[in-house]
């Protein structure tokens, strides 16, 4: 199985689909003016709040944000927590720490609106020396090389920035609310025939310190969950 690459005209079409922005947020309140004010016009931004103890919730809110609360601590708890809050006919992921910018969204929505793909993803092409660890590559790295041997899926990044519409997102019956969750959602992608394809974005220095990749063990601990999501299979795979 191959993703779909190539982007078409439909980039450069007008967008007309209600779009919603899902952020999981983690104490990001200083990064959170930076992300919202670069939500395309006319787009709902939901930051989830994970627990946040540095006011991100207000922050959020103050500056025109829909806050969603979820206690249960975890980045796949938060991303369904968006997902199961939003409205609209397409949703996309983005991370709320002013590594990824959600305009960049914009062709990615454009392409499931003109029904060229079904799920779209970022291939993060960092900006910068040192934006983006070695560790972290090398896990990445790994987990795009399993899901290969897995599936035949010929992806080079399983980064955040995503979108695909809320209906068929929620046919997935994603159940990982870990580090496993954007890993899984392309996997039962994958096994329910969705076409895939990604998009070079940039991937900027984040804002703050991070949760997962700013650390081997954060990093161990994501791989750790994706390799789960791998093992147990969707039904499909055998």
């Amino acid at each position: 199985m191959k993703a779909v690459t190539t982007p078409s005209a439909a980039a450069n079409e007008p967008c007309t689909a209600s779009v919603d922005v899902v952020l999981p947020c983690l104490d990001e309140a200083e990064a959170l003016p930076w992300v919202l004010e670069r939500v395309p016009p006319g787009w709902r931004a939901l930051v989830v709040d994970n627990g946040s103890t540095d006011g991100s919730a207000a922050v959020a809110r103050e500056l025109g944000a829909t806050v969603v609360h979820e206690e249960r601590r975890g980045f796949g708890a938060a991303c369904h927590a968006g997902l199961t809050a939003a409205t609209a006919d397409i949703v996309c992921f983005c991370d709320c720490d002013a590594s990824l910018d959600p305009g960049d969204l914009v062709p990615f929505v454009r392409r499931i609106v003109a029904d060229e793909a079904d799920l779209i993803l970022g291939r993060r092409r960092p900006a910068s020396r040192g934006t983006w660890p070695l560790h972290a590559r090398a896990g990445n790295l790994a987990l795009t090389h399993l899901l290969h041997r897995r599936t035949g899926l010929r992806l080079h990044d399983l980064g955040p920035l995503r979108a695909a519409r809320r209906d068929r997102l929620l046919t997935l019956s994603l159940t990982d609310r870990r580090s496993g969750y954007p890993l899984q959602m392309v996997v039962r992608a994958a096994a329910a025939g969705w076409r895939l394809a990604e998009y070079d974005i940039p991937y900027l220095p984040r804002t703050g310190a991070s949760k997962v990749t700013g650390t081997w063990r954060g990093t161990w601990q994501a791989v750790r969950d994706m390799s789960r999501v791998l093992r147990e299979g969707t039904g499909v795979w055998g």
